[in-house]
């Protein structure tokens, strides 16, 4: 039953037609933030000194949202709080200004994600595309989470995912199936839209099982293995989620919202010298240094990095908790991967692998979101891994605990474990 009775209207055509201009504006919002964050993260490499503006970026970012921001600055949170109540709206600028704050920060090496620009921007675009029109409340709340599906599958390329994402995060075990048509529609085409405009997205490969037809799947020790791996993957979202909310209370008695950043930038700059390696700073999926621990490196190399998770964890959970924006899906990624990665060099258990089901599985705790993170991983690493897939995001989110990422979202299932 869906949560309000007017969501039955979710198949209307007016909000069928507003969709499209949304997803489409979505879609190319989500390919010129692509192509922004490529050029930042290129300019990052290029000028290492720019880490040390990075307390001033912040300061700039936290000035301009105190300013100009309004509930702009209730980020992700915010588009949850209209979807499940839609009467507010989300501001128009949230948009432009999750965009800049996200650039600035990637271009000084903060350790921070994607996914949060990409479902502020379609939440902002699809709120203002229907500021205009008297959409019923049920009508509204569909059309955000559509622009969400749009974000997500645009910035990621996996619009199935998005889709399941947009209905799956709100409501944590009661998916708002009726806006799930409309999400599937507007996540394809955002997701075709950017890519039309030619923006690329990284590919992963699982190598050293490549060949293999399936038969791993039935395999009784690597199932056992893989559940083992996503209990510690499911731990693995706990701790950050808790790490997070814990940093980000102890940033916020800090009365100035302007210091929060800069001690956190500062912050960042002591990690960087205490650690001797930049691999940790910006979003962590490539670096000119072949020798560098990245995202895709996690993947195509051999090598076991038995403590990249726990750095990226650290150097994540100052950026977000300090005010920086982008989001924490990216680094989640990172940090399930590398975490995968050294467990695999534990267990004796193929590395590329078990940085995928990292890579999914931490998110899917963290996020509260087993489903579309399955699906995730089906859209790009294979069907063929659809049962370890849907193993470890199963697990790992029985194993997170209550609280997520997302302040905002509502728990209408009893998890087990701990937290809040």
């Amino acid at each position: 039953m869906p949560d309000n009775p007017k969501e039955s209207a979710a198949f209307a055509p007016k909000q069928w037609a507003l969709a499209v201009p949304m997803a489409a504006a979505t879609g190319t919002a989500c390919a010129f933030f692509l192509w922004s964050l490529e050029a930042v993260t290129r300019l990052r490499f290029d000028h290492p000194w720019l880490l040390y503006l990075l307390p001033l970026a912040g300061v700039a970012v936290a000035w301009l949202y105190q300013r100009h921001g309004g509930t702009a600055d209730g980020g992700n949170n915010l588009i949850l709080d209209r979807i499940h109540d839609p009467g507010g709206g989300v501001p128009r600028r949230m948009a432009p200004l999750v965009l800049l704050g996200t650039l600035a920060t990637h271009l000084c090496g903060g350790s921070a994600g994607r996914e949060g620009t990409a479902v502020q921007m379609g939440g902002s675009i699809a709120s203002a595309v229907a500021r205009h029109f008297r959409l019923e409340a049920g009508q509204l709340s569909a059309l955000l989470m559509a622009g969400v599906a749009a974000g997500f599958g645009a910035v990621f390329g996996t619009p199935l995912a998005g889709a399941v994402f947009a209905v799956e995060v709100a409501v944590v075990g009661r998916p708002k199936l009726k806006a799930l048509p409309l999400c599937l529609f507007a996540a394809y085409l955002g997701d075709w839209t950017c890519r039309a405009w030619g923006a690329g997205h990284t590919h992963y490969h699982i190598q050293e099982i490549a060949g293999v037809a399936g038969g791993f799947a039935t395999s009784p020790l690597l199932l056992g293995k893989i559940a083992l791996a996503a209990v510690a993957f499911g731990l693995m979202a706990l701790v950050f989620s808790q790490a997070c909310h814990g940093l980000g209370a102890a940033f916020k008695r800090i009365r100035q919202p302007w210091l929060r950043p800069a001690l956190g930038g500062l912050m960042l700059i002591a990690l960087f010298h205490a650690t001797g390696s930049a691999d940790y700073l910006g979003l962590g999926v490539w670096s000119p240094d072949p020798q560098a621990v990245t995202l895709v490196s996690l993947f195509d190399s051999p090598a076991i990095h038995p403590w990249a998770w726990w750095w990226k964890l650290v150097f994540t959970a100052v950026t977000v908790s300090s005010g920086f924006k982008g989001g924490e899906v990216t680094p989640l990624f990172f940090i399930g991967a590398a975490l995968g990665n050294a467990l695999a060099g534990v267990m004796g258990a193929p590395p590329g692998l078990f940085a995928a089901l990292g890579f999914v599985a931490v998110f899917a705790g963290a996020a509260n979101t087993p489903l579309a993170c399955a699906l995730m991983g089906i859209e790009l690493f294979g069907i063929r891994y659809g049962l370890p897939m849907g193993l470890a995001c199963g697990v790992a989110f029985l194993c997170s605990g209550r609280a997520g990422i997302y302040r905002s979202q509502r728990m209408h299932i009893r998890k087990p474990g701990w937290g809040k």
